[in-house]
């Protein structure tokens, strides 16, 4: 039987052990609430979990200063493997609903910058659930650079004519000025910029990815336009790939293709998909939504980022579902669809195994996640999200929990067995 076996329908003592923890970070709202469920209906009754945990609700980030948020980067960086639950970015009126100090920076972006990674999304594949682009027929694998774009920018908003320009400083104290244009009102203006080091390291990544996968990598950017930005980009990538990786592209039968960003829109929707597709930053944010959304959902996404140092974060790609938290608090039940939180934990615990050298917490992870899958597809025990998406149509659908507890009952029988 192995290290599972049930016992009146429940879980046997023994559990699978693990030995370094992973870093968990809670988050915000009803995905919060998710969160803790599945930890404590599929995770812990299997799983001596051993984590090291950082609190990113707003209030507490608002509490720390925000230094919880460094702190947890931080512990990836020591630990190697990270999950992350969806928080909130605060606007405005987050601000005033949760009597914050200031509207925080988006702690996805803190953290992906101190990693300095990759983010691969890919869409969870359900066979009852078909691609809103009748054309597609596999996955397509978003790998969006998580550093520098607008995410670290710098602006200002201005209220008369004038002028602006930006000037760079080296180290020996030479300068470089750019003028903008003459400003003939009020306005707002921002710089970004990149670091080619972290260019480099997210070439290799999707490089690296894209062989691991045996498809094909596009790259996409604008340097017609963006002359020196996105040109930066484009070389790099030509570089990178001419010098490391087109002999190894070559013999594994795939290819390597750089588009302007509007020629890859186009060939994307006309594509039948199984390629990874390379975006800067912002890019990859919008485009990873658009091509969840079009494969069913956001909650059908998985989110994994991999730095140059080895460090991974596992994540929830989607939102903290703010409008079910509001019906939760009211004593309502809804169905939030969990399974991209189930999967944000699967994959990091499966990192940690495959680091570790733990083949059991490697196939509980794969356990897990077929188990999803079959209550979907097999058991048609879905969230209401997905009963709307699915062909045939499903009329009838679950609450949260509910699915959660089906989850569970295909979880076991597959220890069981």
């Amino acid at each position: 039987m192995g290290r599972f076996g049930i016992v009146s329908g429940d879980y046997m003592t023994t559990k699978i052990e693990m030995n370094r923890p992973i870093v968990e970070m809670d988050g915000d709202e009803m995905t919060r609430v998710l969160w803790s469920s599945v930890k404590e209906k599929l995770l812990s009754p299997y799983v001596e979990l051993k984590t090291e945990y950082f609190d990113l609700h707003v209030s507490n980030r608002d509490k720390t200063n925000d230094q919880v948020t460094f702190d947890a980067a931080n512990a990836v960086k020591k630990w190697g493997v990270g999950v992350k639950c969806a928080t909130i970015t605060p606007n405005t009126e987050r601000v005033k609903e949760y009597n914050l100090k200031k509207e925080w920076p988006s702690p996805n972006g803190t953290i992906r910058k101190m990693l300095d990674g990759t983010v691969f999304r890919a869409p969870i594949m359900v066979k009852s659930v078909l691609p809103a682009v009748r054309y597609w027929k596999k996955p397509i694998i978003v790998a969006r650079h998580a550093f520098g774009d607008i995410y670290d920018a710098i602006g200002i908003r201005f209220l008369e004519p004038g002028s602006a320009e930006i000037t760079y400083r080296d180290s020996s104290g030479h300068e470089e000025k750019v003028k903008y244009p003459d400003f003939k009102g009020s306005g707002v203006l921002i710089g970004i910029y990149n670091i080619d080091k972290s260019i480099e390291g997210f070439a290799e990544a999707a490089f690296k990815y894209a062989m691991m996968k045996k498809v094909d990598l596009w790259f996409a950017a604008k340097d017609t336009i963006s002359k020196i930005y996105d040109a930066d980009f484009k070389e790099i990538f030509r570089r990178i790939f001419e010098s490391k990786y087109k002999d190894e592209f070559a013999k594994l039968g795939i290819n390597y293709n750089y588009y302007l960003i509007d020629d890859a829109i186009s060939r994307v929707v006309r594509s039948e998909g199984g390629f990874v597709w390379a975006c800067k930053n912002y890019d990859g944010d919008v485009f990873s939504d658009m091509v969840s959304t079009a494969f069913g959902s956001l909650a059908l996404m998985t989110s994994e980022l991999f730095s140059p140092e080895g460090h991974y974060l596992s994540e929830a790609a989607h939102g903290t579902v703010q409008r079910h938290y509001y019906k939760y608090l009211k004593g309502e039940k809804v169905s939030t669809n969990p399974t991209a939180l189930i999967f944000a934990w699967t994959r990091g615990l499966k990192r940690r195994g495959e680091i570790d050298g733990l083949k059991d917490l490697v196939d509980f992870s794969e356990k897990l996640e077929s188990a999803v899958i079959q209550t979907i597809e097999n058991d048609k025990i879905m969230t209401q999200d997905i009963a709307k998406l699915t062909e045939p149509p499903v009329t009838q659908f679950v609450y949260s929990e509910e699915f959660i507890d089906a989850v569970k009952r295909n979880l076991e029988r597959s220890l069981a067995n």
